[in-house]
C-alpha cells in the first residue's frame, strides 16, 4: 500500500509540511514475508539513519541471501553474510536508503 500527500482525501494541517511535498509518501505499507513494515517520508528537518539498525529473521540459509542481496543492491555490506557463534547466517547491510539491517537465521 502507498499513498502520497497529494492523494490524501483530506489535506494536511497548514505547516505540517512543505509545500512541494505532493509526491512525497503519506503511509506505505511493504509486506516482508509474514510481516508488514509501516513507513513514511519524515516531516521537515535533516534526515539520517543513524544509531539503530532492523533486524529480519529469515528461514534459512538461502533466504537469507536472497534479502541480504536485495537490501545490499545500491548499499554498503558492513558484515558480510556468515556463521557466528549465535547464529548459522548472520550479516549486516545498509540499504540504498542508508537504513541498517541486520538479517539473521534462528539458531
Amino acid at each position: 500500500m502507498l499513498m502520497r500527500y497529494k492523494e490524501s482525501p483530506e489535506p494536511p494541517p497548514p505547516g505540517m509540511v512543505p509545500p512541494d511535498w505532493d509526491d512525497k509518501i503519506m503511509h506505505a505499507c511493504v509486506r516482508i514475508g509474514d510481516a508488514n513494515v509501516m513507513a513514511s517520508d519524515g516531516c521537515g528537518g535533516e534526515l539520517n539513519f543513524q544509531g539503530f539498525s532492523l533486524s529480519l529473521t529469515a528461514a534459512d540459509e538461502a533466504d537469507a541471501k536472497r534479502k541480504f542481496a536485495a537490501l545490499s543492491e545500491g548499499g554498503q555490506v558492513r558484515m558480510p553474510l556468515g556463521k557466528t557463534f549465535w547464529s548459522p547466517c548472520f550479516g549486516m547491510v545498509a540499504d540504498r536508503f542508508g537504513v541498517g539491517w541486520m538479517v539473521i537465521v534462528a539458531p
